[in-house]
């Protein structure tokens, strides 16, 4: 006979927990203040339209040099440069609209 290993409870999945707060917050908002409901929308959809453009603007500028494709001792600063361009957009998008 051979010993069994004992069963793992299934993992929730990351960012559950904050997930969950902030339904509570906009639920709350919603209480309070329900005309803040669009703007808080609206600013959402400004912070994913910037990381999205963001990821496709360092795609363009650097199609040879993807974090993914340079050598191993250069990834991080691969990763550094396109975590700088993505900030660069959400910040123009959001404060510049």
């Amino acid at each position: 006979m051979t010993p069994t290993a004992p069963k793992r409870r299934p993992r929730t999945p990351r960012m559950t927990f904050w997930a969950l707060i902030t339904i509570a917050l906009l639920f709350c908002l919603a209480i309070v203040a329900p005309t803040k409901l669009p703007v808080v929308l609206y600013k959402c959809g400004l912070v994913t339209l910037g990381c999205v453009l963001g990821y496709w603007l360092d795609r363009a500028l650097f199609p040879y040099a993807r974090p993914d494709m340079v050598p191993n001792c250069e990834r991080s600063m691969a990763g550094i440069r396109r975590a700088l361009v993505v900030l660069g957009c959400v910040l123009g998008l959001t404060l510049g609209l």
